[in-house]
């Protein structure tokens, strides 16, 4: 293990509000040759900067412009200066991740979600805590039941209308939102008001929004209700999709192929397993796949990456994956394409026609694994009575590479 250097070009160092900063801090900002921040750290700590002889270096818009110049100041002694706790939602794994250990260092302040906690009594190790400042509102799909608090960051006071405006959509209109500006500094404010009569139109930045949902919450167990994804009727059904994805068996961390994604309710779900999922869904029809990504949208899983394009052929270059389900297009070419994948990944396919069921037999003869046929019937009318209505039956394979 290499020694970690005692003092690093770079320090990171966390700005509360009250611009109130740790001596460790202080002393690294008043050795510092360059200071760079956003203006409103900047000016929060002007008494400060006012004392060093620090080039001050305003971080500019977008983000990512910044990063680049903090970078060129390499062999300078540099502060960099980030809202609360910069490894919580902040800037600091952005920085780290493009620097060797040894390179930087961090001082943290307090996390927005501390003082947020702090002032509702919320243990925070119950709280969810979402930074939605840079990511859609779609995020908290998932998350959104009865009982459950959670802790959200907002880009702007604009957000707040949106956030409201979203979970009224999301028939969430009664929950409980607690928004919070400036927290820690003397521009703090707290208001509670429901999505439903939320009209707050001088809400100030910076700013976070503490919720109590009330509503329907989406089920936790695989094999969602079919309405909670848009298809045109191509979509593993709800009984088939849990059958599926308990064959698929998801691990996190692991990195599935949804070939032939249709609606992309199996990579969807996929992903919902678990936070550190991946899933790629490819498919051949533009109108499904843009389908597709509504979907994953929708539902807060846009990490799903969607590829146009037939199987075999489109998943050259595509991530190895651990798991891959065939939910169409099944064809000989593409089970030999799927033979050359690095042994122990699992492959489950459903076929529903005589052509792709053989191909299942042939498949199962020669490598083995687990055939399953299933046959389900629906009860419906039949005549002053009720009857049982089949469906096609499915042949699924399922095996390990």
């Amino acid at each position: 293990m290499s020694e970690i250097q005692s003092d690093p070009w770079l320090t990171i160092v966390g700005v509360g509000e009250d611009a109130g900063l740790t001596p460790a801090a202080l002393a690294a900002i008043s050795r510092a040759e360059v200071v760079m921040g956003p203006p409103r750290h900047l000016a929060l700590l002007a008494e400060v900067l006012a004392e060093t002889r620090a080039e001050i270096k305003p971080w500019p818009v977008p983000f990512a412009d910044g990063v680049i110049k903090l970078m060129a100041l390499e062999g300078r002694r540099v502060v960099a200066l980030a809202s609360g706790d910069p490894f919580w939602f902040g800037a600091g794994s952005v920085l780290a991740d493009r620097l060797p250990q040894g390179a930087w260092r961090a001082i943290p302040g307090v996390s927005v979600f501390s003082l947020a906690a702090s002032r509702l009594g919320w243990r925070l190790e119950g709280t969810i805590c979402l930074g939605l400042h840079a990511a859609p509102l779609t995020r908290l799909a998932l998350h959104l039941a009865p009982g459950r608090r959670l802790i959200v960051t907002l880009r702007d006071g604009a957000a707040v209308g949106d956030l409201a405006e979203y979970l009224r959509a999301a028939d969430f209109g009664a929950t409980v939102m607690h928004v919070m500006e400036a927290l820690g500094g003397p521009r703090e404010r707290l208001r509670s008001v429901t999505a439903e009569t939320c009209a707050l139109d001088d809400v100030d930045h910076p700013v976070c929004v503490a919720l109590e949902p009330l509503g329907e919450a989406l089920p936790l167990a695989t094999g969602r209700p079919d309405t909670t994804f848009d298809n045109d009727g191509q979509i593993t059904k709800r009984p088939v999709r849990a059958l599926t994805l308990s064959a698929l068996a998801p691990r996190p961390g692991e990195h599935l192929w949804d070939i032939g994604g249709g609606s992309g309710s199996i990579g969807i779900e996929w992903l919902m397993c678990d936070p550190l999922m991946r899933a790629t869904a490819v498919e051949a029809d533009p109108a499904r796949a843009a389908r597709i990504r509504s979907n994953a949208a929708a539902l807060g899983m846009d990490r799903l990456q969607v590829v146009e394009g037939r199987a075999p052929d489109a998943l050259d270059g595509l991530p190895a994956p651990d798991a891959v389900f065939v939910g169409g297009g099944l064809s000989q070419a593409l089970l030999d394409r799927l033979d050359t994948l690095a042994p122990g990944a699992r492959l489950v396919t459903n076929a529903v026609t005589l052509e792709s069921e053989a191909l299942l037999a042939r498949a199962h003869a020669e490598r083995g694994g687990s055939l399953l046929r299933i046959e389900l019937s629906d009860a419906v009318p039949l005549g002053t009575r009720r009857g049982w209505k089949s469906g096609y039956p499915i042949v699924q394979w399922s095996v390990t590479l």
